[in-house]
């Protein structure tokens, strides 16, 4: 039998397959960008939105904290819950929440100005973002041959990116005036509607449904943390992915700031800089997906992931000490850069095939390794005010070094694609691990993260 299926339907149907897309899936990718389009409009302006209505600039750094730590926990659970819930019934609810409570910050705490309001709305809309984003990359890692699983990440990570940091950007760009900064944070509702109707009618899984049980849930979120005993590699991934965005959430903090107050840079040389990085970390997560199902995984993630980030972080100082505000060359380094976070893309390949009967579970501790990610990144950078950039940029590329080292012990069967991985001896089908939507048949138990936000 074929490690890819074939599916049924037409040329277009069998094309979307071979490329990692699931057919019942397809709809999904559409959803997902839509919904991370919703997510992002905010992203640019909020702060600012906040600021110039009157409130501290602590007062909006303590609502973002909240949303942080809300979004970690969630990026957790996100897996856990799919476990014995489903992906599709997590993506919803994520979805309902967020909509529910966006309303709620915006009509009962931003418009009114009432900030307890906003940081009890704020942090609960989080739970949205992961349970939505990341319940369907595990929805995905379920429903997707182990031959095609990176194409499959790859393109997955690409919607991600695609709506959160490219879409949305334009869309404010153009929105901004004629509807106010307002008229546009009430307008992501509209593009969150759509991703929940796409899923509750557009999107399904291969199996049926059945009854969530308390006992069910209660076993997700307990594997979703013993997985890590059961299956240390697991933990090791989780690790890896905290370090791939490390650079990333503290370079947010601080290197715009040494960028054009030290080094020189006007703000606007300094944002296209930034702009064109994401821009070209979109495109690497489609590439790396695709390169690691040829080159195999671990190498990507390894050398064009660790290696290749952890050069050039230390560029970012080196390079306009040697140069000054040479425009075209930390162009060119933002491109690799850019390029490099994305090579990360084939670990939620891997992970979930470091513990192909727990997919669900090891997904889960992916996530949560993507949520520290986010804190992580910002403890570093403040050490900046007592250290100075060149130790923050040594302890960053420090990071990447040790996940090289650590990607190498992620090696296994079954985790590469059948042409690099012959000691593997069966590879996986869409259908397999499907617990989180049909009851296991027989009395032996079968168990199952842009840049991210």
């Amino acid at each position: 039998m074929s490690s890819v299926e074939a599916p049924a339907g037409g040329a277009f149907a069998r094309f979307l397959t071979s490329q990692g897309i699931s057919r019942p899936l397809a709809w999904g990718f559409v959803a997902l960008m839509l919904f991370m389009v919703g997510d992002g409009i905010e992203l640019s302006f909020l702060s600012n939105y906040l600021t110039d209505g009157g409130f501290s600039a602590g007062q909006v750094a303590g609502l973002f904290s909240a949303y942080g730590i809300v979004v970690a926990v969630s990026a957790w659970l996100a897996g856990a819950l799919a476990e014995a819930w489903g992906p599709r019934r997590v993506m919803l609810l994520g979805a309902v929440v967020w909509i529910v409570f966006e309303v709620v910050f915006l009509a009962f705490g931003v418009m009114p100005g009432n900030y307890p309001v906003m940081v009890f709305a704020y942090a609960v809309r989080a739970i949205g973002y992961p349970f939505f984003a990341y319940g369907f990359l595990v929805w995905v890692t379920m429903e997707t041959p182990n031959a095609v699983m990176g194409k499959a990440v790859g393109w997955y990570w690409f919607f991600n990116a695609m709506g959160l940091g490219v879409i949305s950007g334009y869309f404010v760009a153009g929105a901004i005036e004629p509807l106010g900064s307002l008229g546009t944070l009430w307008s992501a509702l509209a593009f969150v509607v759509v991703a929940t109707v796409m899923v509750a009618l557009l999107v399904r899984s291969r199996a049926g449904t059945h009854k969530i049980s308390r006992e069910e849930t209660v076993k997700g979120l307990v594997r979703s943390i013993t997985i890590m005993r059961d299956r240390p590699k697991v933990a090791v991934g989780g690790a890896v992915r905290l370090i791939n965005t490390i650079s990333y959430y503290s370079f947010a903090v601080f290197l715009g700031v040494y960028m054009v107050g030290t080094v020189g840079f006007s703000q606007a040389q300094w944002s296209s800089i930034w702009g064109t990085m994401l821009l070209a970390n979109v495109a690497a997560n489609l590439v790396s997906g695709y390169a690691s199902d040829k080159f195999g995984r671990i190498n990507v993630i390894a050398w064009g992931g660790g290696l290749a980030t952890a050069i050039t972080v230390l560029g970012f100082y080196y390079v306009p000490q040697g140069l000054g505000a040479n425009f075209p060359v930390i162009m060119a380094l933002g491109i690799v850069y850019g390029l490099a976070l994305g090579m990360y893309v084939p670990l939620s390949a891997v992970v979930p095939l470091l513990a192909p009967q727990n997919k669900a579970a090891a997904v889960a501790v992916l996530n949560l390794g993507a949520g520290l990610s986010n804190f992580v990144g910002p403890a570093v950078a403040a050490l900046v005010v007592p250290l100075g950039v060149a130790p923050v940029v040594w302890i960053l590329a420090g990071f990447y070094v040790v996940g090289l080292f650590l990607t190498f012990l992620l090696r296994e069967p079954g985790v590469e694609a059948a042409d690099h991985d012959p000691g593997a001896s069966d590879t996986a089908t869409p259908g397999d691990d499907a617990r989180t939507t049909t009851p296991p048949p027989a009395p032996t138990e079968v168990d199952h993260t842009v840049v991210g936000r």
